[in-house]
């Protein structure tokens, strides 16, 4: 760390010592190739199921259930295309929702361009999609819901064990995108009703590069690339056997903190949402307190550009962001919030702060006590997006 207060962990989380431990050793002890049948490639490949089964215990899957992928944009495209590609013949149709994150997203708008329907359902003034307009949409031709299991931008949790039985009742496909979830909120696969569900190691204190795909047993997938037969011939290359020991020890030690991590994380996000409430007016918070991940919080500051702010914010020793870090360096204001009702002004002066396992209750005060003088500048002049 620099020094600064790092509130932005929904885009990505430093390397814990334990994981970074595990890595260094996994890098020197198991560097053969998991394929090779000497005993350098036995040593890789037995650590490289170790992890597997450890991944899959932890989700309430099997082994075998578990592909690792470079992370989460691979296991979403994977997810979605493969299935599609796999379907095909079956019948066209997609259904998700207008607030997924880009890797699904634009996968789904490149999949029209090869003659898939997408009907993109919208979400409620907190975020959410209804249970019953999956319903409503599902047609004869339907192959595939992808829901994102909790939003990288608003936190709010979507119904995914209800939408699970509604795909399961129709014999429709279900992948869910739970990257901010997984690690931050119970997930059972079983309990869900899931087909696939998507996974990263650098949301939750692994390295960058490696991430995973549940793909339930039986379930209908082709890859996207193409290759050698690694990861049940859906993701060929040579496995990175030490970054996918790191994930496996990341996930573990998440989840094993899980009850106690969700309690402080919460305290702390409300600390902030109600301190910026009492002290700032024109606030609008944009996930309610109910059925939100307990580390994000993204709030509306009237009159007051958001990418200004963040900046301000930055210049004082403090990271935040205005969304998702896929889309930073867009103009636009965030999908995410439009899909919600916000107007383009108010959804442009947004910011989304996320908290990890390092942040502190007195950092928490430091930001209460330089937010409130920097949105009353940047408001005092006007809109700030005309002075830069």
């Amino acid at each position: 760390m620099n020094g600064g207060i790092y509130l932005d962990h929904a885009a990505t989380t430093p390397v814990r010592r334990e994981v970074r431990d595990r890595l260094d050793e996994a890098v020197e002890s198991t560097f053969g190739n998991a394929s090779s049948i000497h005993t350098f490639g036995q040593d890789a490949k037995r650590v490289l199921e170790e992890s597997r089964e450890t991944v899959a215990t932890l989700i309430g899957a099997e082994p075998g259930e578990i592909i690792f992928t470079g992370g989460g944009t691979e296991s979403d495209n994977l997810a979605v295309r493969g299935a599609a590609y796999a379907l095909k013949e079956k019948g066209n149709h997609i259904i998700t929702t207008a607030i997924e994150h880009p890797a699904v997203l634009s996968c789904c708008r490149s999949l029209e361009a090869e003659g898939f329907a997408v009907t993109y359902l919208p979400v409620d003034r907190s975020c959410r999609v209804r249970p019953e307009w999956i319903l409503d949409a599902i047609r004869p031709e339907t192959i595939l819901v992808s829901v994102m299991f909790a939003n990288n931008e608003t936190g709010a949790i979507q119904p995914i064990s209800e939408i699970g039985e509604i795909a399961g009742r129709a014999g429709v496909l279900f992948h869910t995108d739970a990257i901010q979830a997984v690690g931050k909120v119970p997930i059972n696969v079983s309990d869900l009703g899931v087909d696939l569900l998507s996974m990263s190691a650098h949301k939750i204190y692994g390295p960058k590069g490696v991430g995973g795909l549940f793909v339930k047993q039986g379930t209908p997938l082709r890859p996207i690339v193409y290759g050698g037969h690694h990861e049940r011939n859906l993701r060929p290359g040579t496995e990175n056997v030490p970054g996918i020991a790191a994930f496996a020890r990341a996930l573990e030690l998440s989840i094993g903190e899980l009850p106690e991590a969700r309690e402080r994380l919460a305290l702390l996000k409300e600390k902030l949402a109600s301190g910026v409430e009492g002290r700032i007016q024109q606030v609008h918070r944009n996930c309610g307190p109910g059925e939100c991940l307990p580390n994000i919080l993204n709030m509306s500051f009237s009159g007051v550009d958001g990418e200004a702010l963040l900046m301000n914010l930055d210049m004082m020793g403090v990271a935040v962001s205005t969304g998702s870090a896929c889309s930073s360096g867009a103009t636009e204001p965030s999908h995410v919030l439009l899909a919600m009702g916000l107007e383009p002004l108010l959804a442009q002066a947004s910011l989304r702060i996320s908290f990890g396992r390092d942040n502190t209750e007195e950092q928490v005060d430091r930001v209460l006590d330089i937010l409130p003088d920097i949105v009353n500048r940047l408001r005092d002049v006007g809109d700030a997006r005309a002075i830069r």
